[in-house]
């Protein structure tokens, strides 16, 4: 019997012990290459299918009508679902983009069919392959008897790589921020929106990371099955590589939190400094004010009508505003 095709663009690769028997070929024929190489396992990448071509495929390999719907519906967390005979699994492959005005994040939502012999992936976005290919096919050897373990852990690397590989760009792009930020009086506009983005794509960026340790805690669970002894330290090596991966981004965010604060701090400060100054100097400016006031006034004063009486009052003047300009000064508020 032939596998129902399904309309949408498709990839298929056949693996025997690690290495590619068959490739290219038209999902019509995977259930022949299936039967031509019993311990061979397949790779079908299935881009923006739609209901109708999951459920052809459903149809040849027994998946779930809920794990089908996720598929087709965009947006699911990440998880690690369990269904009779197969799994379902959903993840985010990321990429960090630092040349546009603020930092941003792009996502490639994958769903995951895990069965015995078949690893279909499901990808709701552009989305390049080629890395995941190019991993395949540079642990070729890692398992040669794992079988559909190897794929599954050709796939959950390269998503947890390039998870880490983010994390860490944005962890390397707070250091320029950070200098500018900690400048005297505040940071200019743009780098405090430039932080603010930073902030909000470390936190975008965290929500399709943050499961991933649980997530391949259930990979490795021993009712799966996809994890053998050998392949066991390569799925704790990425496990690893996924707390590491969260604990660069909490690091991150309260990194960039503590330097908006402090920039918000520097504000005030300088904000504090301005008013003070303005303070002193409406000080100084009332001094005289009062004084020529006080002369200016009706009645006769020390050197009324007098020159002398002028210099006397001109001398109070300058004497007053001097003396408060150093005293004010001395006091820092100047």
């Amino acid at each position: 019997m032939d596998t129902p095709a399904p309309t949408c663009p498709t990839h298929t690769r056949l693996y025997e012990a690690g290495q590619v028997v068959a490739e290219g070929f038209d999902p019509h024929e995977i259930t022949d290459k299936l039967r031509a190489h019993p311990r061979a396992v397949l790779w079908l990448d299935l881009f923006d299918p739609d209901l109708d071509d999951l459920k052809a495929v459903a149809a040849e390999f027994g998946l779930h009508p809920l794990a089908v719907e996720d598929a087709v519906h965009d947006h699911q967390r990440p998880k690690l679902d369990r269904y009779p005979g197969h799994l379902f699994l959903n993840v985010y492959d990321v990429e960090v983009d630092l040349d546009a005005p603020g930092p941003q994040l792009r996502k490639t939502e994958i769903s995951v069919f895990i069965t015995e012999r078949a690893l279909i992936t499901v990808r709701k976005s552009a989305g390049d392959t080629a890395k995941l290919i190019a991993r395949w096919d540079a642990d070729a050897g890692l398992a040669p008897d794992a079988g559909i373990g190897f794929l599954v852990y050709g796939l959950l690397d390269v998503i947890v790589d390039g998870q880490f590989a983010a994390a860490r760009r944005l962890d390397e792009a707070m250091d320029k921020t950070e200098d500018e930020m900690l400048e005297e009086g505040g940071a200019p506009r743009a780098v405090r929106l430039y932080g603010f983005n930073l902030r909000k794509t470390l936190a975008a960026l965290r929500r399709p990371a943050a499961p991933m340790a649980g997530l391949l805690a259930d990979v490795m669970h021993a009712d799966t099955a996809l994890v053998d002894e050998h392949l066991a330290p390569y799925y704790r090596d990425i496990d690893d590589h996924a707390r590491r991966t969260l604990d660069t981004i909490d690091h991150a965010r309260d990194r960039i939190n503590s330097l908006l604060d402090a920039d918000l701090n520097e504000q005030s400060n300088a904000l504090n400094d301005v008013t003070r100054k303005l303070a002193a100097w409406a000080a100084i400016i009332a001094v005289p004010t009062a004084l020529t006031g006080f002369f200016g006034q009706n009645v006769p004063y020390w050197g009324y009508e007098k020159f002398w009486g002028f210099l006397l009052s001109l001398a109070m003047i300058l004497v007053s505003a001097t003396g408060l300009y150093v005293y004010l000064k001395r006091r820092g508020w100047l």
